[in-house]
């Protein structure tokens, strides 16, 4: 992908993974209308090279994300340095829908919105010592926007908890609720992650793709309607040159070659 600066947000391609790093670590990575129309930016530049296979999230410094930047929502900052592309609501939207896999490396810290990241990108891994956490109502404030994502994840009862006690979670706590796939020593996070980085680029591209945009059309559909939109999706997976190519090294015990068509 093309490079493109920034000023909250960097933005590193290498060896089929885009990288974007909340860059705020003063702030400890708070997100505000900046960081999050560079991040929309940049993710729809990954999703249109074909180069890049998938996308990992991190924070710079011991951060993920502490949360809402207050001072930019109050007005007191300035204005993105990018063409606006839309609010938290729509990167959330952006990271559900997306139709190459992101993975969030949970460094620190992932609270509030930054928690909101997490639970909307398709893998999370997480460092022990990060605290992931929804302290919104010891401020005044509800986490309204994050719990569609996190209800994906957490139980009923267990998201209520989080949100009107203000819990924060240790990285093994959030694993175990379904908020992380996985919790790690920090010294094993990178490995962790580009396990499944190196994992998925050795899948077919048009197959993971089309897996995840028939899993983000179905998601919230009932069984009846689910299916019948998945038959037709199947179809269409079938008819790739990846899924001829995949059956026929299968049968030829030999591995498949990938065109990504």
């Amino acid at each position: 992908m093309t490079a493109r600066a920034y000023t909250v947000v960097q933005a590193a391609s290498a060896g089929g993974v885009l990288r974007l790093t909340l860059n705020n670590p003063w702030r400890k990575n708070a997100i505000g209308p900046v960081m999050v129309n560079e991040l929309l930016d940049a993710l729809e530049a990954g999703i249109a090279d074909e180069a890049v296979r998938c996308v990992v999230l991190t924070g710079a410094g011991d951060a993920f994300c502490a949360g809402g930047d207050f001072a930019q929502m109050a007005g007191a900052e300035g204005a993105p340095q990018v063409a606006p592309k839309g609010d938290y609501a729509d990167l959330l939207l952006a990271f559900a829908n997306s139709s190459k896999p992101i993975v969030a490396r949970v460094n620190g810290h992932a609270l509030g919105g930054g928690l909101g990241l997490v639970a909307a990108s398709h893998f999370a891994i997480g460092a022990r010592g990060a605290k992931l956490g929804t302290p919104e109502i010891n401020v005044g404030l509800f986490p309204m926007m994050i719990m569609a994502v996190l209800q994906r994840h957490v139980s009923r009862r267990k998201l209520l908890e989080m949100m009107l006690l203000g819990q924060r979670l240790d990285a093994d706590e959030a694993a175990a609720c379904g908020l992380l796939n996985r919790a790690v020593e920090p010294g094993a996070l990178d490995a962790a992650v580009d396990e499944v980085t190196s994992t998925i680029a050795a899948k077919s591209p048009i197959a993971v793709r089309l897996g995840l945009e028939a899993f983000a059309a179905q998601d919230d559909l009932d069984l009846e309607s689910a299916l019948p939109l998945l038959r037709g999706r199947l179809a269409g997976c079938l008819a790739t040159d990846d899924a001829r190519e995949g059956l026929m090294a299968f049968l030829e015990k030999r591995q498949p070659r990938w065109s990504g068509k």
